[in-house]
């Protein structure tokens, strides 16, 4: 087998979590004391690139980082920012669909019962026929003012 083959073969490393201090001590090894990335890498049972990605966060958070690369505070903000805006997308994506209890032609109005259970902050009806036919006699009244007009 040749090396490119071996390499195809050997098992992906499971993903861990570490702490926030073994961060911060791993990244000091490399930054202070001077030893090498991939010297530290292999005492610590880390990858490279893990290392490495710590390394250059940490130099961006001090200010010695590549121009452009974002803190460690403006990734948390903007990550913020990014799932208020999802959320808000959201909320205005609802608010624009149409209610089923919203009213339909400026014309219509929808009565409810008792049993069907009443929209926030609205009163029952204590007689609902009495109330639909009132205001069957206020459209009546207004077709015959419109005729007489």
């Amino acid at each position: 087998m040749s090396a490119n083959e071996e390499k195809q073969k050997k098992p992906s490393r499971p993903r861990r979590e570490c702490s926030a201090e073994f961060k911060a001590g791993a990244v000091t090894l490399v930054l202070v004391e001077g030893k090498s990335l991939r010297q530290v890498a292999r005492d610590l049972d880390l990858t490279e690139s893990a290392l490495r990605l710590w390394v250059e966060q940490t130099k961006t958070d001090q200010g010695e980082g590549k121009p452009g690369a974002l803190t460690t505070a403006e990734r948390e903000e903007l990550a913020r920012l990014r799932k208020e805006n999802r959320e808000l997308r959201l909320e205005r994506e609802i608010l624009k669909m149409q209610r089923p209890s919203s009213r339909r032609r400026w014309s219509e109005v929808l009565l409810h019962r008792r049993e069907e259970g009443l929209p926030p902050g609205c009163l029952p009806l204590s007689s609902p026929g009495r109330l639909a036919q009132w205001l069957l006699r206020l459209g009546e009244t207004a077709r015959v003012r419109a005729k007489e007009e």
